[in-house]
């Protein structure tokens, strides 16, 4: 087995789908929600207030700049399913088109990189999470089997003289050392 997909045994039961193509020359697999997920609006709360006072030029304490910087932070949705793939190689995680432009649902890194050695971690069985954004002046209602990205597997190559990392992960998602 080359590379592939998997359900995440904590989910087995709960008739996930496998991500697929959609047309037989799409790169990328669609992901799917495992779950219902509200995604708050970004234009919620403190941020607006803060947004506003800064317009208006004046001081906001350190408090008031941390509750409404809370609410731009991205969201793991959870997909229920973690990817195999060659040591060579890794999934890259994208927005599908749909997203941005017609549920206003963003990655905020603008893409996501899952490595072959996320596959069976200790942390979280490797399952793989989009982390969301949405700039909507709604909050989204995620439902259960609604697509939500998109992952294409891709080759990487290492640079000429580079010591090999001795390192092996010991978590799950964010978990490398920075």
């Amino acid at each position: 087995m080359k590379r592939g997909f998997k359900i995440v045994s904590s989910k087995k039961d709960q008739e996930i789908h496998l991500p697929q193509r959609q047309t037989t020359r799409a790169a990328g697999y669609d992901f799917e929600a495992s779950e219902d997920f509200v995604l708050p609006s970004i234009w919620k709360g403190n941020f607006l207030k803060a947004l506003w006072q800064v317009h208006q030029q004046k001081k906001l304490t350190d408090e008031e700049f941390k509750s409404a910087d809370s609410c731009l932070k991205p969201y793991l949705v959870p997909t229920g399913i973690k990817a195999y793939m060659q040591p060579d190689e890794f999934l890259l995680l994208a927005n599908r088109s749909s997203g941005p432009f017609k549920r206003r649902l963003i990655l905020p890194n603008g893409i996501g990189i899952v490595d072959a050695d996320y596959y069976d971690n200790d942390s979280n069985e490797g399952e793989i999470f989009f982390q969301l954004i949405n700039y909507g002046l709604r909050d989204y209602h995620i439902k259960k089997g609604e697509r939500i990205g998109q992952g294409i597997f891709m080759p990487y190559l290492i640079a000429d003289g580079e010591e090999q990392p001795t390192a092996k992960r010991t978590g799950g998602f964010g978990s490398t050392k920075e």
